[in-house]
């Protein structure tokens, strides 16, 4: 029973009793008898929006959010009306809506429930805007643990947490600290094995409450805006997350060489210096793909321009470092300078592009360069300029790559360090505030930057990087987790914030390695190198105020450590590059949390260090100075030793012993990984052979690779090579079949496998049924054993 003090904490004088439905195709309208309508509408048969609006009827339905090619199709639907409640029922789910006050419960086909409303759906009017701050609240189970979020600086499971979602220039946050520059309102339930997503498409600014001001209520909130939320339904956390991927869009494939190391610094000039910096990398033997140009390179920090005094031919420059392997990528801020003589500002003025206030004036604010007006991205003809003003940048001069920095919107020198409230945008044609507008004006100056990158890189593929960003962005860009600060705090935020990306759908992202601000100690550097080569953005990134943060600027020991672990990420690329494929093809994290990995062993549920990079390669980063070794748990499964081959069973946690030049690094028994050969930029080699460390296992496993020409686009016409590995471990045998698909021929002819823990030395060998000579001796000498890449089934025979 509803009461009185709940009525009043609604909003409203008395609950949205349901009068009426009606049912169209897929969606389902509830009226009621205080103008509040519901539309529920079954995407998929695990998959379920609920949209509210108070007035009546509805806006126009438009979201940036949402990817156009999203999976549709439900197999079942079933529309039923009891005594007390309506009843929509699909081959997965079953949701009721109470007659009574609009109230709506989740349950699985067994009837338990998955989620349910407490009070639901409630609101108050915004006297000072209009419109509506929406409210959901939803009853939590003893033991729920939430996760999810994006880029939150605290722990994985995020219950007992209250969180706000307002893009921020957070320069130097701190653990804890609300908000930072993403927003990505999505989170997972998980409660009693069964985990459940909730996706809050609402650009405004945002809230989630798991269970902080009542312990058994989770709720989430808007300034404005609908009340607009999508379920999604498991029961296993991957099947939430590749569902919610889906929902909001997955990235093309990247050119191989931006997994590779890139280095930056605010700011490498002149050109002298930048040939400086790539010079050393090429001598000391540390791998690295791209060099990046802050905003000094520009002339007065204008946005597509070159200051010619520190780089007078920066065709040729490009060209030069090229030819020594390495990428040019250059930053792009939104803030145009207020300056009559400057092309760009110039042409902006002429077409009417830059946001405007409420009364009329264009919105003015100081940046870097001074007094600026700020293109509106959410207009549709001025993102198509915008990407047209690239074409020198990429085209002509020859530049690889664009970030995306500032674009929270960040101004300086004002109390909330962005826009005014009142500044207009158009939003593709359903015009808004900056209220509205504010957390996707980054993903949209990201979205018409690709566009302009991949126009005039063609036929390469684009790679833009985006500090600010609103679910969906993952669509256009990667991105990078903004100003850190050198210390072993910021490591252990870095480590989860990237398993918290992965899992909430943007997966290409990176840490600033050493810190942004700050200087990092020789030691903590090498951690945070061991840790950064297995995130899929791998950057060292300074403010250059604090002192120098190349691998060089400590002494001999780090240097050899971030060549130790940069050659064992090159060494790892088919391996990187694979896991990217499935990402862009089904969804699939790169990064795994271990509660993601396994999440019916409870231990799993509050670990915070440890996370499965791809599917099959344990990491546990060294997070404390003076520490070599560390306690870490072991999921399900039997995990190898990297460094030491020895075998450890899953399900349990244990010390594990290190050194400095090494971190707890374990691969999954029966795993097969391919390695290419140590390179100081991708494609500087040609080989004839491709390794696979092949880690022995009584049962079976699966293993894949995949590799295409590295960049260009033809492997969206089938011009790739997908290799599936079974590996079957037995007693005294290990089989192993290949199956191929794709039309793509690699250079390498043959595999050299490094075969590990095989429990019996090997006494003959066997090619598709065929017994082959087999050099005993050499074998026991290397452990390697070299086989021709046209074979269906290998058979190593035991004595």
């Amino acid at each position: 029973m509803i009461t009185n003090t709940e009525l009043q904490y609604r909003g409203d004088l008395y609950p949205s009793r349901i009068v009426s439905y009606k049912h169209d195709v897929d969606s389902v309208f509830f009226y009621t008898d205080n103008n509040v309508i519901l539309k529920v509408t079954v995407i998929r048969d695990s998959l379920i929006r609920f949209r509210f609006t108070t007035k009546g009827y509805f806006s126009n339905d438009f979201s940036y959010a949402i990817d156009k090619n999203h999976s549709q199709g439900y197999n079942f639907l079933e529309v039923s009306d009891n005594e007390t409640y309506y009843q929509i029922k699909t081959s997965k789910v079953q949701c009721r809506i109470q007659k009574l006050d609009l109230r709506l419960s989740v349950f699985d086909l067994d009837g338990n429930v998955i989620l349910e409303d407490e009070l639901g759906f409630h609101w108050e009017e915004s006297y000072e805007y209009g419109g509506n701050i929406v409210k959901m609240s939803k009853a939590s189970k003893e033991g729920e643990c939430f996760y999810g979020l994006g880029d939150k600086a605290t722990q994985l499971n995020l219950k007992g947490k209250r969180l706000e979602n307002f893009a921020t220039d957070q320069y130097a946050f701190q653990k804890d600290q609300e908000p930072l520059y993403k927003v990505v309102p999505f989170y997972i339930g998980l409660q009693n094995k069964q985990s459940y997503g909730i996706f809050f498409d609402n650009t405004f600014r945002t809230f989630f409450d798991f269970c902080q001001e009542r312990r058994n209520v989770t709720s989430f909130w808007a300034e404005g805006g609908e009340m607009n939320y999508y379920f999604i339904y498991g029961p296993q956390m991957q099947e939430v997350v590749t569902t919610y991927t889906d929902l909001t869009g997955k990235p093309e494939l990247p050119p191989l060489w931006t997994l590779g190391y890139h280095q930056c610094k605010w700011s490498y000039y002149p050109e002298s210096n930048v040939k400086e910096i790539t010079a050393k990398f090429r001598e000391l033997k540390i791998p690295c793909d791209a060099i990046y140009l802050d905003i000094d390179y520009m002339d007065g920090f204008r946005c597509f321009t070159w200051n010619k005094d520190y780089f007078p031919d920066p065709k040729r420059m490009v060209a030069e470092l090229a030819e020594n392997g390495f990428k040019t990528v250059v930053i792009i801020d939104p803030g145009i300078k207020i300056d009559k003589n400057y092309a760009v500002y110039k042409e902006a003025l002429e077409k009417d592009y830059f946001c405007k206030r409420a009364d009329g004036p264009y919105m003015k604010g100081k940046v870097w360069p001074g007094e600026c007006n700020f293109p509106d991205y959410t207009n549709p003809e001025v993102r198509e300029w915008w990407a047209g003003l690239f074409k020198e940048l990429i085209s002509d001069i020859g530049v690889k790559g664009v970030w995306n920095d500032m674009n929270e919107p960040a101004v300086m020198e004002v109390p909330n360090k962005t826009f005014p409230m009142d500044v207009r945008h158009d939003y593709d044609g359903n015009p808004c505030s900056h209220r509205k507008a504010h957390n996707i004006y980054g993903t949209q100056m990201a979205r018409a930057t690709y566009h302009g990158v991949k126009r005039f890189a063609y036929p390469k593929r684009p790679f833009i990087i985006t500090r600010s960003a609103y679910s969906g962005a993952q669509r256009y860009s990667s991105s990078w987790t903004g100003d850190n600060v050198a210390s072993w705090e910021h490591l252990w935020i870095a480590n989860i914030q990237m398993q918290r990306m992965s899992i909430s759908g943007m997966g290409f992202t990176g840490s600033d390695i050493g810190g942004f601000a700050e200087q990092p100690s020789g030691e903590l550097y090498a951690r945070w190198i061991q840790l950064g080569v297995f995130h899929p953005f791998c950057r060292t990134h300074s403010s250059g105020d604090h002192g120098n943060q190349e691998p060089w600027a400590f002494d001999e020991e780090v240097i050899h450590i971030t060549r130790k672990f940069v050659n064992l990420r090159y060494q790892l690329l088919p391996y990187l590059y694979t896991m990217f494929w499935q990402y862009i093809e089904e969804g699939i994290p790169m990064l795994k949390p271990l509660v993601y990995f396994d999440q019916e062993d409870a231990q799993t549920h509050y670990r915070n260090d440890e996370f499965v990079f791809g599917n099959q390669i344990l990491v546990c980063p060294i997070l404390e100075p003076n520490a070599l070794g560390r306690r870490m748990y072991f999921p399900k499964g039997e995990w190898y030793n990297y460094w030491t081959n020895t075998l450890v069973p899953g399900g349990k946690e244990m010390w594990v012993d290190t050194q400095f030049d090494e971190i707890p690094l374990f691969v999954k028994a029966g795993a097969i990984i391919p390695k290419y050969p140590v390179q100081q930029y991708v494609g500087e080699l040609e080989f004839d052979e491709l390794t696979l460390d092949v880690y022995y296992k009584e049962g079976k496993e699966k293993s894949v690779v995949y590799e295409d020409a590295q960049d260009g686009y033809d492997y969206k016409k089938g011009r790739y090579s997908l290799l599936s590995f079974q590996l079957t471990g037995k007693s005294n045998k290990l089989i192993i079949q290949l199956h191929k698909e794709g039309k793509f021929e690699t250079n390498y002819s043959k595999y050299k496998l490094n075969l590990i823990g095989l429990p019996f030395k090997i006494k003959s060998l066997k090619i598709d049924s065929e017994k082959v000579p087999f050099d005993k001796e050499a074998f026991e000498a290397d452990n390697y054993l070299v086989v021709d890449k046209e074979f269906a089934v290998l058979q190593l025979i035991g004595e």
